[in-house]
């Protein structure tokens, strides 16, 4: 099997763990989990800080250690960060990647939704313009992030929804969540959202494929 191929190129405790998937379930103390994986206390602790750090286990003082269900966002968000820190030209490439996959995720993603996603999705758009058009205006970067992942969180892909959790999470750590681009601006991306949402309602896909694209083009062009 596949899984058996793989388990010898991980660490002992996270074989472990995969081979105990009862998400929420408290695991054993370190002197237990060390005697039973044959591993020193040293070599189990860091072993246990990666997988904390990747998101697998979640670690606290009075109830110990529990196993999380599974999320690829953290091990993304770890080494995204990272790499926007040593070169901000990094967060543009993500984003490029980013792009393509909601595009060539878009058909797959809004068949899934149904009709309470669609009553959801128009009342996101809804309040981004109240936000856009009250006084004084509001940036609706709550709504922006809520409408992209509503879009596509049907998809049965830990892998696509963690890339585009970190770009979100991204998006705000470089300041793109700020009023920057001008009011024109946002009243164009939002015109472009409102159409993808108007699409999705009528069931033309199509539409709102090519207004995802074209909209998705406007960070790139943003003042």
């Amino acid at each position: 099997m596949l899984r058996e191929r793989i388990s010898p190129n991980i660490s002992e405790f996270l074989r472990y763990l995969a081979s105990h998937p009862e998400v929420d379930d408290k695991l054993p103390s370190l002197n237990e989990l060390s005697r039973e994986l044959n591993i020193s206390l040293s070599s189990l602790r860091e072993q246990l800080e990666v997988a904390r750090a990747l998101g697998f286990v979640e670690v606290r003082p009075k109830t110990g250690t529990r196993r999380l269900s599974y999320s690829f966002t953290p091990a993304i968000r770890q080494s995204l960060g990272y790499a926007i820190a040593l070169n901000d030209e990094h967060f543009r490439k993500f984003a490029e990647m980013r792009n393509h996959i909601e595009a060539a995720y878009w058909y797959e993603a809004v068949k899934l939704l149904n009709e309470e996603d669609i009553v959801e999705l128009n009342a996101i758009i809804t309040r981004a313009w109240e936000k856009l058009e009250g006084t004084p205006v509001q940036v609706p970067h709550e709504e922006h992030r809520k409408l992209h992942l509503a879009i596509y969180r049907k998809l049965d892909n830990p892998f696509v929804i963690g890339v585009l959790e970190a770009y979100w999470e991204a998006y705000e750590a470089v300041g793109l969540n700020v009023f920057a681009g001008g009011y024109e601006y946002l009243k164009e991306v939002w015109a472009y959202h409102q159409s993808m949402v108007e699409s999705i309602s009528s069931g033309k896909f199509e539409a709102g494929y090519e207004a995802l694209v074209r909209h998705t083009d406007l960070l790139y062009h943003r003042p």
